[in-house]
This record gives C-alpha cells, sequence and structure tokens, in this order.
C-alpha cells in the first residue's frame, strides 16, 4: 500500500523527533511518506520539524500555515498535497501509536473499505475530556447513525481521492465517517491503543470540542438530510 501519513501539529516541539521515530519504525518495509502539517506554531516545531527533513531526506515533508488555522484545515491541506493513493491521519501530541496503523492497513487490504478509523477503548486521558468524548459520541451516534463507536480518534486510515471529493469545512474531521457514507463509502472501526500525553500541553477543553462539535453536528445532519444520489447514472451517446 502507497500511503502518505498526515500529522497535523501545534507547538509540540518536543514531540516532534520521537513521534517521527515511531512513524518510521511502524512503516518499515512500506511505500510511504511523511507529511507534517505546523499549524502556524510559535515554539520551536519548525527546528525541530527542519532536523527532522535534514535527517529523514525526500519522505519527510514539512507545510506550514502562517497563522494557526485549526486541525482539519491542517489535514485537509496535507491531503491536497500527498501524492499517494492512501492517507493516514494522527494527532501530534503523541498519544495515538503509530505501532497501531498496520492493524488499519491489514483491514483495509482484507476488506473494500473507504475509511478505517482506529477506536480507542481505553482513553488515557483526563476526566473532562473523556466525558466530553462520550458526550459528543453519543449524540453524534444518535443523530447521524454513523455507527461508529470513536469518531474522535485521531488515527485514521482513507482513501485520498474519496477525501478529496467530500464536502470541506472547519471541524469535518470529527465527522469523517458519516460524510465518507454519505458519499457512498464503507467505514470500519478497528480497536487501537491509547496513551496518556508525556510532552507538551493539550490545545483541547470543554468549550473547544464539546460544545463545538455538538453545534457542528446539527450542521452535518442538514447537510446528510439533503443528500440525493441516483443508484447510476448512464450517458447516452449517439447512434
Amino acid at each position: 500500500m502507497q500511503l502518505s501519513v498526515i500529522v497535523p501539529v501545534l507547538n509540540e516541539a518536543d514531540n516532534v523527533a520521537p513521534l517521527v521515530d515511531e512513524i518510521f519504525a511502524a512503516l518499515e518495509g512500506h511505500e510511504f511518506d511523511v507529511i507534517y502539517v505546523d499549524d502556524g506554531s510559535s515554539d520551536g516545531t519548525a527546528d525541530a520539524l527542519a532536523a527532522e527533513q535534514a535527517r529523514r531526506g525526500p519522505r519527510m515533508r514539512v507545510l506550514r500555515h502562517v497563522r494557526p488555522c485549526g486541525q482539519s484545515t491542517a489535514v485537509y491541506n496535507g491531503v491536497r498535497a500527498s501524492r499517494q493513493p492512501w492517507i493516514v491521519t494522527l494527532d501530534g501530541d503523541g498519544q495515538n501509536i503509530p505501532g497501531d496503523i498496520p492493524l488499519l492497513i491489514d483491514h483495509a487490504e482484507q476488506n473494500t473499505v473507504d475509511l478505517v478509523i482506529g477506536h480507542r477503548q481505553r482513553r488515557n486521558d483526563n476526566v473532562i475530556r473523556r466525558l466530553s468524548s462520550r458526550v459528543a459520541n453519543g449524540v453524534r451516534g444518535w443523530l447521524l447513525k454513523d455507527n461508529t463507536p470513536d469518531t474522535g480518534c485521531g488515527l485514521k486510515l482513507f482513501r485520498r481521492e474519496t477525501f478529496i471529493d467530500l464536502p470541506y469545512f472547519d471541524h469535518m474531521h470529527r465527522f469523517l465517517p458519516a460524510l465518507v457514507q454519505r458519499s457512498g463509502g464503507q467505514v470500519a472501526s478497528v480497536s487501537v491503543g491509547h496513551r496518556a500525553r508525556e510532552r507538551g500541553l493539550s490545545k483541547y477543553g470543554i468549550n473547544n470540542r464539546l460544545w463545538v462539535g455538538i453545534v457542528d453536528l446539527f450542521g452535518v445532519a442538514w447537510l446528510l438530510r439533503r443528500e440525493r444520489r441516483p443508484e447510476t447514472v448512464e450517458e447516452i451517446r449517439p447512434e
């Protein structure tokens, strides 16, 4: 499988080198590149990424936003810059485990799917993050019927062409299963690990995760209700 690993980061200087090491180790033997998208970091992230580029060569690519634009925009720009048919995304804070990427690849290669998403069954987060995620996933599943237990997991594998055809909007990364299903794609969940943050500070709290996510949810529900796709489209050619 040919793939690009997209990693959005904001002020994660201390996590860059350890995570890059894990990604390259996990994908040894695969044809891949790694695309970091620096979302306007103000710490030493740019320097850490430059050092990894010098160490890893052409398989390590870096994009940079002049100002912070958000995770969805970072992922979107990374996917657009990719030259590979498959995309893996994971968070840049080190909580997703790169060693789980082959699990997603194996599932995609053995099944006809367009998106494989990780399911963190044992979250290593504080109570507020676990609670907000549980509420958001419950409301999302009830309203969108996406049959996905953990849409907030940053570890995802999907077809690039499927993603590019999706409607783009801020925070769309939280709704990929429903959006892929809306386009007629197949979605699967795979159990993955999750670990506590060891370095740096979290950028998310209840105000910019739970409430924003619930507001966006109603917009996505509106979008799903208005989807109309013919079962077949035939081109009529002159005889």
